[in-house]
């Protein structure tokens, strides 16, 4: 089954975020570091994964970028501080 990935992207100062969309996550991260496509995070250095969320259809991954894009940069920090709580709160049951 093919999954499809919806993920935030940051500069090193965390002064920018980006939303996008794709059928391969590693595949798509390397391409923004190495800055392969010309464009917003070429431009502002923005290859740093901060967030992804996972969907089984284009569609509904689609949707969520959408959603995403729409809301307000406090929502997205939001996101990625409450994601990046859970992942310490299991790594301290390990």
């Amino acid at each position: 089954m093919k999954a499809f990935y919806v993920y935030l992207l940051t500069n090193q100062n965390r002064t920018v975020l980006y939303v996008g969309v794709t059928n391969d996550l590693k595949r798509r991260v390397a391409e923004h570091k190495a800055g392969l496509h010309r464009g917003f995070t070429r431009k502002y250095n923005v290859h740093q994964l901060v967030y992804f969320e996972t969907y089984p259809d284009a569609n509904a991954a689609i949707a969520r970028e959408k959603q995403l894009k729409a809301g307000s940069r406090q929502k997205k920090l939001e996101l990625i501080n409450a994601a990046n709580r859970e992942w310490r709160d299991l790594a301290e049951d390990l």
